[in-house]
C-alpha cells in the first residue's frame, strides 16, 4: 500500500481531511388545549410556542458547549411523530395510519391539547416534562427535491439547491471552535465520514456496535512504522495524518479505559442504537475536547405498511427514543452543555397511499433535546392541514427553514459569532432569522 492508497483508505483523498477509522472498516401563543388552530389559513400561518413548561434556572455544566446531530435517513413521517390530533383533517387523510387521539389504544401522548407524541416515544417524555425536549414543526429544507440523496446532501452541506458545495456545515463549524491541543474535537459514529463532516478539519470515526473497541489494521505497529516516515514533513496531508493518528490513539484509549469497561459490568448493552449512544455519551462526558458528534439512523422510508401507534414505524421509533434517552443519561452533567438535534431530509405525504404507507413529502418536524433548552414547547409556524395550506396540495408546508434552527443552536449554544455564522451557513445567515427563545 502506497501513500496515496493509504490516504484513500483513511477517507481523506481529495478533501484535505483525514478519516480515522475505529476498527477494520475503518410562535402568537395559543393557550394549551386550544382547538381552533386547524382553522388557520395558508396565507396566515399561526405562530406557535405551544406548551407551558415550568420556569427553571440555567443549569451549569463544565462550560464547554457540545452538539450532537442525529440524521434520520429515509424521511421520517413527522406528522406521526408530533401528531396534530386536534386536527380532524389529519384523521380524514389517514384512515388506517393516523395515530389515535390520546386516551385510546396506542394513542398519542398529549403534549399541548392539539399536538401529541407518538406513543413509541414514551422514553423521551421525562425530558418534555422537565422542559428539555422541544420540536420545531413544519420545518425543513426550502428546496423542493424529493430525492433522498439530493435532499440529504443539501441538508448536510447547509446549502439547499447548491450542488457545488465541497464541505459539510459541521466541518465548517469546527473551524470556528476554540483552539484545542487535541485533534479529537469531532466524532462520527459509523464506518465512513458523512457529508456533513467532510472537509479540511480532522474527524475521528467511531465504528458502530461492539466492533468499535477492537483494534484494527491501522493500530498494528508495523503499519505505523511503515507509514510514519512518509508523513514527517510539514505539508497539509502530513499534518492531517499525524493529527488523525493522535485522535485515533486518544479515542481508542478512552474506549478501552476502565470507566468504559466497568460501565458494562460484564453484560452487553441492548442491541442497536443504545449501544452506540451509550458509548458516545460516556466519551463526551469524559473528554470536554469532543465538541461535535454525528450519527445516522436509517429505515424511515415507509412507503408500505407504515402502521399507526403500532407497527413498522412504531418499531423504529421505540429504539430511537431509547437510544436518545440513553445518550442523554450517559452524558451525565455534560447534558447541561449539550444540544441533540434530530433531522430528516424531508417529511412524507399528508395523505396515506394505497399501500398503507406514505410517499416522499416536504415539511417535517425537527427534534431538540438538551439540558438548557427552553423545551416543553413546539416551535414554528403551523400552516394548517386544509387543502389550501398544503404544499403542492399534498404535503405539510414548510414555514421554518432548517437552517434557522441550526443557526440558533450554533450561535446561541455553540457561541459562534455572526460573521462566522455566515460562513457556516452561506447565503442564509446574513438575511435569515433564527428561532427565538430556544434557550433559558
Amino acid at each position: 500500500m502506497n501513500r496515496r492508497d493509504f490516504i484513500r483508505y483513511l477517507g481523506a483523498a481529495g478533501s484535505g481531511a483525514i478519516l480515522v477509522p475505529v476498527g477494520l472498516s475503518g410562535c402568537a401563543v395559543v393557550p394549551t388545549g386550544d382547538k381552533t388552530i386547524h382553522r388557520a389559513a395558508a396565507a396566515t400561518p399561526a405562530k406557535l410556542a405551544y406548551g407551558s413548561p415550568r420556569p427553571r434556572a440555567h443549569a451549569d455544566g463544565d462550560g464547554a458547549p457540545r452538539m450532537v446531530v442525529v440524521f434520520l435517513r429515509g424521511a421520517v413521517d413527522g406528522l406521526n411523530v408530533v401528531v396534530p390530533h386536534g386536527e380532524p383533517e389529519y384523521y380524514r387523510a389517514r384512515p388506517t395510519i393516523a395515530v389515535a387521539p390520546p386516551g385510546q389504544a396506542n394513542g398519542a401522548i398529549d403534549l399541548t391539547g392539539y399536538f401529541g407524541l407518538h406513543p413509541a416515544l414514551q422514553p423521551l417524555m421525562p425530558y418534555w416534562e422537565s422542559g428539555q425536549l422541544a420540536f420545531v414543526h413544519a420545518s425543513g429544507s426550502p428546496d423542493a427535491s424529493r430525492s433522498h440523496f439530493e435532499a440529504q446532501d443539501y441538508m448536510e452541506t447547509g446549502t439547499p439547491g447548491q450542488h457545488n458545495t465541497h464541505d459539510g456545515w459541521m466541518n465548517r463549524l469546527m473551524g470556528y471552535l476554540p483552539p484545542s491541543e487535541s485533534p479529537l474535537q469531532a466524532l462520527s459514529v459509523g464506518d465512513a465520514t458523512p457529508r456533513i463532516l467532510s472537509g479540511r478539519n480532522v474527524v475521528a470515526n467511531l465504528q458502530t456496535g461492539r466492533a468499535a473497541a477492537r483494534p484494527g489494521l491501522i493500530d498494528q505497529p508495523r503499519m505505523i512504522q511503515a507509514f510514519t516516515p512518509l508523513y514527517g514533513g510539514d505539508d497539509p496531508i502530513a499534518k492531517a495524518y499525524r493529527d488523525g493518528i493522535a485522535a485515533r490513539r486518544e479515542l481508542m484509549a478512552e474506549i478501552n479505559s476502565d470507566e468504559q469497561q466497568m460501565a458494562n459490568n460484564g453484560a452487553p448493552l441492548p442491541n442497536g442504537l443504545s449501544l452506540d449512544t451509550a458509548r458516545l455519551g460516556r466519551l463526551m462526558r469524559k473528554d470536554p475536547r469532543i465538541r461535535l458528534s454525528f450519527l445516522a439512523v436509517g429505515g424511515w422510508d415507509t412507503h408500505t405498511n407504515q402502521g399507526n401507534g403500532a407497527g413498522q414505524l412504531a418499531g423504529r421509533l421505540g429504539p430511537l427514543a431509547t437510544g436518545l434517552a440513553t445518550l442523554a443519561r450517559e452524558l451525565g452533567p455534560v447534558f447541561n452543555d449539550t444540544v441533540i438535534v434530530a433531522v430528516s431530509e424531508f417529511g412524507r405525504t399528508f395523505r396515506e397511499n394505497g399501500n398503507g404507507g406514505t410517499d416522499h413529502g416536504h415539511g417535517n418536524a425537527m427534534w431538540l433535546l438538551g439540558g438548557n433548552l427552553r423545551g416543553g414547547r413546539i416551535y414554528g409556524q403551523w400552516p394548517g392541514l386544509n387543502q389550501a395550506a398544503l404544499n403542492e396540495g399534498r404535503d405539510l408546508a414548510i414555514t421554518t427553514d432548517f437552517r434557522a434552527v441550526l443557526s440558533s443552536v450554533t450561535e446561541r449554544h455553540m457561541r459562534i459569532r455572526d460573521q462566522e455564522l455566515e460562513k457556516i451557513f452561506p447565503q442564509y445567515a446574513a438575511g435569515g432569522h433564527g428561532v427565538p427563545d430556544l434557550f433559558i
